[in-house]
C-alpha cells in the first residue's frame, strides 16, 4: 500500500477526504500536514487554535506535521516552507499528497505543479463531486462541524459559530457554495467516524479581521488584487475545554 500525507485544515473537506481514503484502502495516510500562523499559533485562514488541532490529530490517531508561516508571508516564503516540509516527508517514504479540493481547477493545477517538482503525486478524492450532496453525505456519515470563519463579502457574522446542518444550508444566500469552495466560509470538525472521541470546545467571541491583498506575481491562482480580493472576515473563536 502506498503511503500519503493529507493536507489537513481541521475542516470538513479535509475530514471527508480522509474518510474516503480510509474507505478505499488504496493508500495509507501516514501523516496529517497543517500550516499555522507563527505569530498566533492558529490554523491558516481558519483561525482555529493549535490546541484544538492537536486534539483532532490525537483523536484520529495519525501524526500531525506542522509548518509555521511568518506574518505577511509572501508566496515565495510559502513555497520555500512547503518544499522543505514535503522534502522531509518524502525522505520518510511519502510519495502522495491528498487534498480536499472539489472544483477549483487553478488551485489543483498549482498544487500538482508544486508536487511534481519534488516527484510527488496529488490525490483528490472529492474532486468534481456535487457540493450540496457532499455536505448531505458528510452529515449522513456522522460528521459534525461548526463554521469558524466567514468571508464578509458573502456571509455576515451570524453564521460564524453555526453548525453546518440542513437548516444552515437553507439559510445560505444563493451565491454561497454549500461547501464554501470559493472561500465563503471555513469549518472545524469536532465529531465523526474518523475520531475515536469527540473534540470538546466552547464558543468564544466573534472578531473581524482585515487583510491587505498580496501582490506577488508568482501566486498563480490568486484573484485580481485590485478588483476581487476579499479583505474582511468574521472569526468565531473556539475555546478548548
Amino acid at each position: 500500500m502506498q503511503r500519503a500525507f493529507l493536507n489537513w485544515s481541521g475542516g470538513k473537506d479535509a475530514s471527508f477526504a480522509l474518510w474516503h481514503m480510509q474507505q478505499q484502502q488504496q493508500y495509507k495516510v501516514s501523516y496529517l500536514f497543517t500550516t499555522l500562523s507563527q505569530a498566533y499559533k492558529r490554523v491558516s485562514m481558519h483561525g482555529v487554535r493549535e490546541e484544538l488541532l492537536d486534539a483532532q490529530a490525537a483523536s484520529i490517531g495519525i501524526p500531525l506535521v506542522k509548518a509555521y508561516l511568518p506574518e505577511n508571508a509572501s508566496m515565495e516564503d510559502y513555497n520555500h516552507i512547503m518544499t522543505n516540509t514535503l522534502t522531509g516527508l518524502q525522505a520518510q517514504g511519502i510519495s502522495n499528497a491528498v487534498f480536499g479540493d472539489i472544483f477549483l481547477e487553478d488551485l489543483r493545477k498549482y498544487r500538482e505543479t508544486q508536487l511534481a517538482q519534488i516527484g510527488m503525486q496529488g490525490i483528490f478524492p472529492l474532486w468534481q463531486k456535487n457540493t450540496r450532496q457532499l455536505v448531505l453525505d458528510f452529515n449522513a456519515a456522522g460528521f459534525k462541524t461548526v463554521i469558524v470563519c466567514t468571508n464578509a463579502k458573502y456571509l455576515d457574522a451570524s453564521f460564524a459559530g453555526r453548525v453546518l446542518d440542513e437548516q444552515c444550508l437553507a439559510d445560505f444566500p444563493p451565491n454561497v457554495d454549500p461547501c464554501g469552495e470559493n472561500g465563503e466560509f471555513h469549518t472545524f470538525v469536532y465529531d465523526g467516524p474518523i475520531f475515536s472521541t469527540p473534540i470538546d470546545f466552547q464558543l468564544g467571541e466573534t472578531v473581524t479581521r482585515y487583510y491587505e491583498p498580496a501582490r506577488n506575481e508568482d501566486d498563480c491562482y490568486k484573484k485580481d488584487a485590485e478588483k476581487d480580493w476579499d479583505t474582511a472576515f468574521f472569526y468565531r473563536d473556539l475555546l478548548p475545554v
